[in-house]
């Protein structure tokens, strides 16, 4: 029988990974503007806009906050979102329990209720609280876009944490109170731990959405000026190089948090 030929064997090779050839082609197509934006991020531009390569410099990391507000609006984000992340996060995992393991009347109104921010979209969201907060007389700045931030996390939250306790083996905690465990031991040692995945699942989820979000900051912001709202006004005079600093370093940062959490679940599935 003759060998196949070159053509052939290629196909057969391509029908055989077709799925992980797809799956890497998607990746690289969602990292590519991530490449870009770090390639761009040691740009020297001769004019105001960072569009066009011009020569290689690394003036730009030097110097991140050569620009007038830029790590200003950065440190604003920054806090907010780890404010939003802890609120979101501490009412979110309460809410989750409360729905998985209690029944009561509202149960799947109020299930429902935490659905629609996720299934509505962010600009209906945003103009609804403007329109509590002007009514409320409420002044636009740091709170209200910290409020409007938990109230758009929590449905993240609440949906990361309540499959995670769902799939929850109950007898475990059960083997815990034959053991004479109290309520709290039982929780702390038991509950808590099998349910941290889910609860930093939807933490890291908050965070990405409250540093990244522009659309309900851009409505109850008022003044202020968070890290996207600089970008976004940047855009209409002139990017700065700055700006795709920040992002490649955000990017790295995201990246290795990544490669650490898998590290430390490979070490303790090996242990």
């Amino acid at each position: 029988m003759p060998a196949p030929s070159g053509p052939s064997r290629l196909l057969r090779l391509v029908r055989r990974n077709l799925v992980v050839i797809a799956g890497l082609a998607t990746l690289c197509y969602l990292l590519l503007p991530n490449v870009i934006v770090t390639v761009f991020s040691f740009n020297k531009p001769n004019g105001r806009f960072n569009y066009e390569w011009q020569r290689f410099s690394t003036d730009a990391w030097a110097d991140p906050c050569g620009v007038a507000d830029l790590c200003g609006s950065l440190s604003l984000s920054l806090r907010i979102a780890v404010w939003a992340t802890i609120g979101s996060t501490v009412l979110g995992t309460m809410i989750a329990f409360a729905l998985a393991r209690y029944r009561f009347r509202a149960r799947s109104s109020v299930s429902t209720l935490l659905f629609l921010p996720m299934a509505m979209p962010e600009v209906v969201m945003a103009a609804s609280l403007a329109t509590l907060f002007l009514n409320m007389g409420v002044s636009f700045g740091f709170w209200t876009i910290l409020i409007a931030h938990i109230m758009f996390c929590l449905s993240f939250v609440v949906t990361a944490v309540k499959a995670r306790v769902m799939s929850m083996d109950p007898r475990l905690e059960q083997a815990a109170q034959d053991l004479y465990a109290t309520p709290l031991q039982t929780f702390l040692r038991v509950t808590l731990p099998i349910a941290a995945p889910g609860i930093a699942a939807g933490a890291l989820l908050s965070f990405a959405l409250s540093f990244d979000d522009f659309i309900i900051t851009n409505f109850n912001a008022g003044s202020t000026v968070t890290f996207p709202m600089f970008v976004w006004g940047s855009a209409q005079r002139g990017t700065p190089v700055q700006i795709n600093v920040i992002g490649t370093a955000m990017f790295v940062i995201a990246v290795l948090c990544v490669l650490v959490g898998q590290l430390a679940g490979g070490r303790r599935k090996r242990s």
